[in-house]
Formats: structure tokens, C-alpha cells, sequence
């Protein structure tokens, strides 16, 4: 496979070199295995020599190299702040790379990207009517830029219509493999146990609500009136008059801000105090299980399975 890595001025240096890495490796472990695939790699890149966000230079070749590629990776730009990320890919510095992505996308090769590079794939048109997915924490400015996108910010990697996208910044070591794994599996298990490598299939223990909460004033105001009575009974219509705001807008607040609802946010931060809980107190489950609004311990025991794949007995360990 050849495969062309977009190299951008600023580009987040560990999610470009996790690429790298995993892919070199990738071709190292095929040498193991009869009739393996390789995956040859370009950095490419609109200078001949590249800065990175830590203040690296990178070579790249030409980005006409992409011409002939199978597949072109768009590693994130390390830009934390959702509105300056907003104004940088829609802006005029950045029109080079949508148009190199669009035109790759046209021509039927793949495209991948990750963490804040997910924003370029959508503003050049690629993610429109897909599936796709991106850091955790910019969840929220993704879905209130691009609502003809279908976020789905839980998964740490989405693949659909010859595009791959990936969670959070380090959720480019996850891409990486996803991209391996989909040329080899016996090459992507081999590259995984090589790097101590864990898959991880949801970004979603990691959320933290509180943090996505604040890219709304009503949510947040919300999530604050929710964290005071979480041991209570919530009502969701009693909580929108506490907050002077209509049920019907708080519903579609939430939605809008942290694409879930009312009900299921306040799950999510059941289970998150749950958690802290377990892990700074020896208090019983079902001590807890009545701290954070449940009657039975099993109704926990059951969410936290079903949230983080573990149990009670694994959370309190970590």
C-alpha cells in the first residue's frame, strides 16, 4: 500500500511520529510472515522542510506524491482552543491541505485522520452524511460546526466510505493500527504486542462531562444543579425550572452540546462519582450505589460494566 502522510506546519509532533512508528514497525513485523502486505510510506508536504508544533523539522517530499497513493493520513494540528481550531482550518492557510484531501477523496482513495485532524477532513468536505469521530473534548464545537456529520464520540476509531478517523490525540497510535490491522490482523497483533500496544475501542472512560458541559452556559449551569442532587430523585422538568429555561430547550441543549440527553448525562456523572468513590474511599458498593441516586447496587454494578468494561472490583484497584 502506498501511503502519502500530510505533514502541516504545527502538526501535533507524537501523533505524526506514532504513524510513523507504528507503520515502520508494521513492515518490520511483515518480514516475519509469508505473504504479508508492506506499506510503503511519503511524508509529504507544501515545503520541502516542515516545523512541527514542538519546533522539529520534518523533510517532506512534494505533495504531488499523493497522486498515486492508496491512502492519505492527516495528522492533527496541535491546536487546543476550539475556536482558534475553527478559524485555522476554515481559514485561508489551510485551504492547500482541504484541497489536497478533497481532490485524493474524489479520485477513490482513503483518507485517515485523528484528534483535531478530523476538523480538516470535515471542512473539506470528505465526513459529509458519514459516521466519524474525534477528541472527546472537542466534541461539542465538532457537532455545532458540522451537523451534517454523525459523531459518534465514543468510538476511538470509525471507518466508513473509505474514511478512518480517531479519538483523542494519542488515538492516533489507535488509527495507526486500525490502518494496519485492516492490510494484516496477524501483522497488526505482532505490531501491537512489539509496542505494548493496548486497542482501545471507546474514548468513553476517559470523558470527563464536566469538561464538555462548558462549551454551554445552560448545560453547564445544568450539569451543576445535577452534581448537587445526585443522590436524589432528579427530576428533569424540576430542573429545568430551577434553571428558568423550558424542558423542551433543555433537552435540546444537551443534545446539541454533549449529543446525548438529560437522562443519560446525568447517568454519566452517576458514574463518574461512582468511580472517584471506589477509588478514594473503602466505602461498599451499596453505600455508594445509594451516594449517586441508585436504590439497588446491581442497577451500578451493571452501568459501570457496561461504561467501562470493568468491575467494581478492577475500578477500585487502578
Amino acid at each position: 500500500m502506498e501511503i502519502a502522510v500530510l505533514v502541516n506546519e504545527d502538526v501535533f509532533d507524537s501523533g505524526l511520529t506514532a504513524i510513523l512508528d507504528v507503520l515502520d514497525t508494521a513492515n518490520a513485523m511483515a518480514e516475519q510472515l509469508a505473504e504479508a502486505p508492506r506499506w510503503n510510506v511519503t511524508t509529504i508536504g507544501f515545503e520541502s522542510q516542515v516545523r512541527t508544533s514542538a519546533g522539529l523539522s520534518v523533510d517532506c517530499e512534494p505533495v504531488t506524491r499523493a497522486d498515486p497513493a492508496d491512502l492519505l493520513v492527516v495528522p492533527a494540528i496541535n491546536e487546543r482552543q476550539p475556536d482558534a481550531l475553527v478559524e485555522l482550518v476554515s481559514g485561508e492557510k489551510s485551504l492547500p491541505a482541504r484541497e489536497l484531501i478533497a481532490k485524493t477523496h474524489g479520485r477513490g482513495a482513503a483518507i485517515a485522520s485523528a484528534c483535531a485532524g478530523t476538523f480538516l477532513l470535515a471542512e473539506a468536505g470528505v465526513l459529509d452524511g458519514l459516521r466519524a469521530t474525534t477528541t472527546w473534548w472537542l466534541a461539542p464545537a465538532f457537532r455545532a460546526r458540522y451537523p451534517q456529520i454523525h459523531l459518534d464520540q465514543n468510538s476511538m476509531v470509525v471507518h466508513e466510505d473509505q474514511v478512518t478517523t480517531a479519538g483523542a490525540a494519542f488515538g492516533h497510535l489507535d488509527l495507526a493500527l486500525a490502518l494496519v490491522r485492516a492490510g494484516s490482523p496477524a501483522v497488526a497483533d505482532l505490531v501491537a504486542q512489539y509496542l505494548v500496544v493496548d486497542e482501545r475501542p471507546s474514548q468513553a472512560p476517559y470523558i470527563m462531562p464536566s469538561a464538555l458541559a462548558q462549551f454551554d452556559p445552560v448545560v453547564a449551569a445544568f450539569e451543576r444543579w445535577a452534581r448537587d442532587h445526585l443522590g436524589e430523585a432528579i427530576s428533569i422538568p424540576e430542573a429545568a425550572r430551577r434553571l428558568g429555561v423550558s424542558e423542551r430547550t433543555l433537552q435540546r441543549t444537551v443534545q446539541r452540546t454533549m449529543g446525548t440527553s438529560p437522562v443519560r448525562f446525568i447517568q454519566d456523572l452517576r458514574i463518574e462519582r461512582a468511580i472517584h468513590l471506589l477509588r478514594t474511599t473503602d466505602q461498599s458498593l451499596e453505600t455508594i450505589a445509594r451516594r449517586v441516586g441508585y436504590e439497588q447496587p446491581n442497577t451500578l454494578r451493571t452501568l459501570l460494566r457496561q461504561r467501562t468494561g470493568r468491575t467494581t472490583t478492577s475500578l477500585r484497584s487502578v
